[in-house]
């Protein structure tokens, strides 16, 4: 027997193999043929489900949510992809897929079974390819261009449908392979099942036990037993009516509007506006600047990652999920504007050496996310002498922010306003208008607002409240590749080194960034040039010239310098803006406070805030979208003595 894993490292599914046929070991019913399964799963769920025709009267900017007890192998999920590529509809609309697993299958376990459907091998190579680390907690990929998303919960079934946010359309609640009626019936999350469905979910069921029957109808749903796909078997289907629920109009069914502007091209909002492009909306993204990624996300490059906390809490869950996330998310860049060339935390100070051994004793991640490596190892693997081992993270490496954001925003679903230097913003007759700068500036008319603007959005939030963010000075350094010996990874410490790179010239490193609470100067300093500098030279000795290191500095180092957006308690902001009482404001959203981690945090965020625009299921569990509500941001104000 396998120990039981310490978290977030969750135990993978054991299981036996019966002539390359998976099996799992507490599985009592005989597993179907590759062929079987497949047409059973057509015969029992999606037929029964009517899906070929509820996928094609999806709306424009629309969306389908099929949840799931389980999720295996993968072999479900896969084939209601295929059906959404067959039937579903040609405009935008995107197929949402939720399901919970307790014990994920290992990458290793879950390519050789779907080996057994060649018929699905372009999508199961896709999902293989974004497959995540077996860690707790929800995930969610992204696939299929975004007409697909994927939320997987690996752990407690229970704790999955507590904390996620969606509203099914239809139910599958097991595979093609029933286990017993009553195992069935035990595990069936009732109480869940009618929190996430709405007047016309589906539910179906190739378990027909009368125990199963009599959970779902207790739960609001009409069920009927129909004809399964083997001879003398029955499987249960029904649809949510209950009956102290008004049904629901037709007209009132797609209540989302589709038009959202986006103020702030940085990373956050082109991100933002790309995603919401893709699920068909209409987005207007608004800028002061010229052209996108030219403030804080200008940088030539920035390193990708994050620090993970001691204990695994829900900051430290957020921090690995926007990891892990990006990581997936910036994967069709790479040798563009991506370059994971791994990066090693250098536990570069006696305080980082104590937390990293602490951190190392008290949590198990899987090698292939992060693992601890000597200093012999980190020189190895960077190239570079260093000062101490540290954290390896073979999936990180460094961006190339403004490039991308240039990418993101040639949509043709992004209208461009730049050059647009926002001075209010108000709402009138159900819509919020926008004004800029200038006479010839037209007013700007859009049904929802997120505000993406980093340290300038206090200013823009219409609301004469006072709120906790403040702007913290980061300047990097470039050092010409000809005075370095470049290293091959990103190495982090109290600075980042990311290796030269330069394809059409001579290559530049970038070494950043000082953290400067008390200064506003917006242009580069010498002092700060040798504030890197020095830091630096304190990880990675002799990777510099002598008299660099010691502060001659040469005439053509260059550098730059960005304001970081940060919060009072250093957790970003995503989500609806918030009243003084508590209430939401309608159409008005928040996406910032990201501090010197938005390369990170950003591609996520974006993911869950378009979730909320759209009324899509959250890519976040309710414990940390309340971890980044802006709620928390509100000066509270002292009472009178």
């Amino acid at each position: 027997m396998s120990l039981p894993t310490v978290p977030p490292a969750i135990e993978p599914a054991q299981l036996n193999w019966h002539h390359g046929v998976p099996e799992l070991k507490h599985f009592s019913g005989a597993p179907l043929s590759a062929k079987n399964a497949l047409a059973a799963f057509h015969h029992e769920f999606i037929e029964h489900s009517d899906l070929p025709a509820r996928f094609a009267s999806i709306p424009v900017s629309g969306s389908f949510v099929v949840a799931q007890c389980g999720f295996g192998t993968g072999l479900n999920f896969l084939a209601t992809w295929q059906a959404w590529q067959v039937w579903g509809p040609s405009h935008a609309a995107t197929l949402h897929f939720v399901a919970s697993e307790p014990c994920p299958l290992t990458l290793q376990d879950l390519e050789k079974a779907l080996f057994l459907f060649p018929e699905l091998q372009d999508l199961a190579d896709e999902l293989i390819a974004c497959y995540p680390p077996l860690v707790r907690g929800a995930h969610r990929l992204v696939l299929a261009g975004g007409r697909v998303r994927l939320t997987l919960f690996f752990g407690d079934q229970q704790a999955a449908w507590n904390s996620l946010n969606f509203k099914a359309d239809a139910w599958f609640l097991d595979g093609a392979e029933p286990a017993p009626g009553p195992e069935l019936a035990q595990e069936i999350p009732t109480n869940q099942l009618r929190e996430h469905s709405k007047p016309g979910t589906t539910v179906s069921s190739c378990c027909a036990a009368e125990e199963t029957q009599s959970l779902l109808e207790s739960a609001g749903f009409r069920m009927q037993k129909t004809d399964g796909f083997k001879p003398n078997r029955e499987t249960l289907n029904g649809v949510f009516l209950p009956e102290n629920l008004p049904p629901v109009p037709p007209e009132t069914l797609e209540t989302h509007t589709n038009s959202v502007a986006v103020i702030g091209a940085g990373i956050a909002g082109c991100l933002l506006a790309n995603n919401l492009a893709h699920r068909g909306y209409a987005v207007t993204l608004i800028d002061a600047a010229n052209e996108p990624g030219s403030a804080a996300s200008g940088n030539l490059q920035g390193a990708m990652y994050v620090k993970l906390g001691v204990e695994f809490n829900h900051q430290t869950e957020l921090a690995l999920s926007a990891l892990t996330f990006s990581q997936r998310y910036y994967s069709p860049y790479r040798d563009q504007y991506w370059h994971p060339t791994g990066l090693i935390q250098l536990a570069w100070s006696d305080a980082e050496q104590s937390r990293q051994r602490r951190f190392i004793e008290r949590n198990q991640y899987p090698a292939d996310l992060l693992r601890p490596v000597s200093r012999e190892e980190a020189e190895i693997l960077t190239g570079a002498r260093l000062m101490s081992g540290g954290l390896w993270f073979p999936g990180c490496g460094w961006l190339e922010p403004a490039k991308l954001c240039k990418e993101l925003v040639l949509h043709r679903g992004i209208r461009k306003a730049f050059a647009y230097s926002v001075t209010q913003i108000q709402l009138s007759a159900g819509k919020w208008h926008i004004s800029g700068a200038g006479s010839d500036s037209p007013d700007i008319h859009s049904n929802q607002v997120v505000i993406c603007a980093g340290h300038l959005t206090p200013q823009l939030i219409p609301s004469p409240d006072t709120f906790r963010f403040k702007a913290i000075r980061g300047q990097v350094t470039h050092v010409p590749g000809s005075l370095i010996d470049s290293p091959r990874a990103v190495i982090c410490g109290a600075r980042y080194f990311n290796p030269a790179y330069g394809p059409h010239g001579e290559k530049v490193a970038v070494i950043g960034a000082t953290f400067d609470l008390h200064s506003d100067e917006p242009e580069p300093t010498i002092e700060s040039h040798r504030e890197n500098i020095r830091e630096l030279s304190s990880m990675v000795p002799n990777i510099l010239s002598e008299s660099m290191a010691t502060g001659d500095l040469p005439a053509q180092l260059a550098g730059r310098v960005g304001f970081r957006c940060t919060t009072h308690d250093y957790q970003p902001v995503a989500g609806p803006l918030c009243d003084s009482q508590g209430l939401e404001v309608e159409g008005l959203y928040l996406l910032t406070g990201m501090g010197s981690k938005g390369l990170t945090y950003a591609p996520l965020l974006a993911e869950f805030v378009a979730d909320q625009l759209t009324g899509q299921p959250c890519a976040l569990p309710m414990s940390l979208a309340k971890r980044v509500a802006t709620g928390r941001m509100r000066q509270k104000k002292l009472a009178p003595a």
